[in-house]
Order: structure tokens, then C-alpha cells, then sequence
């Protein structure tokens, strides 16, 4: 049996896309915010590729506000997880560590610079 797996491609235009694989016929997918499901989820065969299945799953912009949302991506018939993909909105970025790593990069850059222009002037 081939296990099945879900393959994030890009989220483009409010639409999260990806490829399930391992397939044999059309899955029932539902995606979960909250435990609340969303309406609109696609699921088509792709061409010469008889056990993948493009997803496709709109993000309906009433779900979207402050914070951090996670989408689960589920078969409907047992529940199973296959994907989720998270939305942070609104947060101050200087909280994310993102940023942070960031920043720190900014200022490695800048002793760096100031690092070799010291060089030069004691040197010269």
C-alpha cells in the first residue's frame, strides 16, 4: 500500500495549492480552521500522473484577523491529518523570531563593515 502524502506547492492569490500523492481514487478532503470546516476545497486528477491529485483550498479572508491560524488539511472519511499550513497576521514582527534572526543578520553586516573598514585605516 502507498502511504499518502501531501505536498505544500504555494499559496498564490488566497489559494493554498498543493499535491497529494498515493491516491488511487478521488479522496474526500475537508479543511479545518478551529475545528470549524472550510467550503470550497478542490481536488482534481493531474494529468498522466494516475495517483496524484491537485489540491487547492481557498482562505476566505472573514478567517483571517490578529494572530496565528492553522488550516489542518484532513480526509474526511477517518479524520487523518495530511498538511496544515499556518497564517500569522497582525503580530508585531519584533515577536517573531523570524525578525530576530533578521535583525541579527542586519547587524553582522554592519560590524563587518565596520570590522574591515577599521582594517584598512589602521593598516593604511
Amino acid at each position: 500500500m502507498i502511504e499518502k502524502r501531501l505536498t505544500k506547492t504555494r499559496i498564490r492569490a488566497g489559494i493554498w495549492e498543493g499535491v497529494l500523492s498515493g491516491a488511487d481514487a478521488r479522496p474526500a478532503l475537508e479543511v479545518v480552521l478551529l475545528e470549524q470546516p472550510l467550503p470550497g476545497v478542490t481536488v482534481e486528477p493531474v494529468p498522466d500522473r494516475p495517483t496524484d491529485w491537485a489540491v487547492r483550498v481557498p482562505i476566505p479572508a472573514e478567517v483571517l484577523s490578529d494572530g496565528v491560524q492553522t488550516f489542518l488539511i484532513r480526509e474526511a472519511a477517518s479524520g487523518e491529518t495530511l498538511a496544515h499550513f499556518t497564517l500569522i497576521t497582525g503580530v508585531a514582527m519584533e515577536d517573531d523570531m523570524r525578525a530576530e534572526v533578521d535583525l541579527l543578520r542586519q547587524e553582522l553586516d554592519m560590524l563587518k563593515r565596520a570590522f574591515r573598514r577599521h582594517c584598512l585605516e589602521t593598516m593604511g
